[in-house]
């Protein structure tokens, strides 16, 4: 495992993502792991004889540089993080989410975060400083076994169900992203998943299919042959535009008896 401290020339990227001004990524690489990542390949450059999961770069001096690109830009929706988790293990030592996030709110600019950790609710003194500031948990199956074994350095499910209970206990705007939905492992809990979102209070959840470009199905398949075999075939099957909106339909139809609102990334 690599993991390195780097200086950044830069830290606010104009975003595509609808809704969201600016990009921030503090950290390049996640250590979290995850097999259906897209992450990686988006990256140009990749550190040599090492695995998606096994690198991060911690952009040391992002606080300093953001304070001087925050004072030539107005306000605007800011997301952390793009292609990275802003809350990975390493943000306990480094704390340049934490600082990040400091400098934003001298500005009050509006805040998204998306991140798998409940490492978020420790950061709640900060996110109550902002007047329009809304946090997301990943939440991709109720299965641990299979999170292990997918999402194999995140934090465990039940600690991110529990993080949206906390955040919105304190006031702070939550939702859910069942992204990427995955053949099996998230079909097959769906009415249990929206059953607990509606139980932590979510405001809202996102819902995104499953990205096989690339190097992306590669990485997938190896990790599904290691440990579900029997299921690598259909699951590549059900990875079609077909399969998916027939699943928006399922989800819309739960997503209403739960009460919940939910939006769709496809």
């Amino acid at each position: 495992m690599l993991v390195k401290s780097v200086y950044c020339k830069t830290v606010l990227c104009r975003s595509r993502i609808y809704g969201v001004d600016y990009a921030i990524n503090p950290y390049t690489g996640c250590l979290h792991g995850c097999a259906y990542c897209y992450v990686p390949s988006t990256l140009k450059r990749l550190p040599k004889n090492l695995e998606w999961g096994q690198y991060v770069f911690a952009k040391i001096n992002a606080p300093h540089v953001l304070m001087k690109e925050v004072r030539r830009i107005g306000k605007g929706y800011v997301l952390l993080s793009s292609v990275t988790d802003p809350y990975q293990p390493v943000e306990k030592v480094y704390e340049l989410t934490r600082k990040t996030l400091e400098v934003l709110s001298r500005k009050d600019f509006s805040i998204v975060i998306l991140t798998k950790s409940d490492l978020v609710t420790r950061d709640l003194d900060i996110l109550k400083k902002f007047s329009n500031v809304e946090v997301g948990l990943t939440i991709t199956t109720l299965d641990e076994k299979a999170r292990e074994v997918l999402e194999p350095k995140a934090p465990p499910i039940k600690k991110r169900f529990e993080a949206l209970y906390e955040l919105k206990q304190a006031g702070i705007s939550t939702y859910a992203f069942l992204g990427p939905l995955l053949p099996f492992f998230s079909e097959n809990y769906l009415e249990g998943l929206f059953e607990k979102l509606r139980e932590v209070g979510v405001d809202r959840v996102m819902v995104d299919k499953l990205n096989i470009r690339g190097d992306i199905w590669k990485r997938l398949k190896n990790v599904l042959e290691n440990n579900y075999p029997s299921l690598v075939k259909e699951f590549k099957k059900r990875t079609t535009n077909k399969y998916y909106l027939a699943l928006k339909n399922e989800v819309m139809k739960i997503a209403f008896q739960n009460a919940v609102k939910v939006d769709f990334c496809y």
